[in-house]
């Protein structure tokens, strides 16, 4: 009877160890670890169900690919976009995915991601949209510092990272503390034509936490200007942005001539408009 016993044991061990083998695809177990999902809301108010132990992440915002560094995550970051500049060029070591507006969809299946990470308004809708029906594409909507902070908190419960995000969000809360607002400022983001930030943007807000008051906050999204509505608006700054138009000193210099009396800085366009933990590492205005 004892050898019949181990001998169905055995046996039960033998369909076990075929079972496994009839279940391991592309060397990875599916179905015999369980996995446990967690379902989480992105910025946008969508229910996204993410695997609670993630191996595989994929950025295609040049911010948040920081901010996951920043995180400690660098090691399950397998993919980010050719703006992903910071730190140290890491689509050098990833795989680089296209740009943020012109993804490699089938190079990013291809890494068959447990999570993506996209925006709102860096990315396309309709190749977000695509990516969401194959892996769980998770979409961030900064319009704010605060809406920034925020998301800096739910990727760090998301990627279990939440001591690292909370001190990320303690230091730039107080490496930015609000200040009164005082300086009358025009931000320049494009020439020809030239434009400028309404009041729903996010570099709008940071320029207010900064000191400075938007004079066309009135105007939202991304306002064309001349150079003569700027002069009647009559700012106590014009800031010159390195990003996404690289203004240098030539355009300072022509700027500046034809404004007279105002003063024309160039600025980091990084610090103003990357939301994440970009603003650590960086300062505003160019001495």
């Amino acid at each position: 009877m004892y050898l019949k016993f181990a001998e169905l044991i055995f046996l039960r061990s033998c369909i076990d160890f075929l079972y496994l083998l009839l279940h391991i695809k592309k060397g990875r177990f599916t179905t015999l670890i369980t996995t446990i999902f967690m379902i989480y809301n992105d910025q946008l108010g969508n229910q996204i169900r993410i695997n609670s132990t993630l191996s595989r992440i994929v950025s295609v915002v040049p911010s948040i690919t920081e901010l996951l560094f920043d995180l400690g995550l660098e090691d399950k970051v397998v993919g980010c976009t050719k703006f992903c500049v910071h730190p140290n060029k890491p689509y050098l070591t990833k795989r680089m995915i296209g740009g943020t507006k012109d993804l490699n969809l089938e190079k990013i299946l291809k890494l068959n991601p447990d999570l993506i990470l996209a925006n709102k308004e860096e990315n396309v809708k309709n190749q977000i949209e695509f990516l969401s029906e194959s892996a769980p594409v998770w979409v961030s909507d900064v319009k704010t510092f605060d809406d920034s902070l925020s998301m800096i908190e739910q990727i760090g419960q998301i990627t279990a990272t939440t001591k690292q995000a909370t001190e990320i969000v303690n230091q730039l809360n107080s490496t930015l503390k609000p200040k009164k607002t005082s300086i009358k400022v025009v931000y320049l983001i494009w020439k020809d034509p030239y434009m400028t930030v309404g009041g729903d943007t996010y570099i709008s807000d940071m320029l207010n936490r900064c000191s400075y008051i938007n004079v066309f906050a009135d105007q939202n999204r991304y306002p064309i200007v001349t150079l003569e509505e700027i002069s009647d608006a009559n700012p106590d700054i014009v800031l010159l942005s390195s990003e996404p138009y690289p203004f240098k000193n030539e355009h300072l210099t022509a700027i500046k001539s034809a404004l007279k009396n105002i003063e024309v800085r160039l600025a980091d366009g990084e610090f103003f408009s990357w939301y994440g933990s970009r603003q650590l590492h960086v300062k505003p205005i160019e001495s």
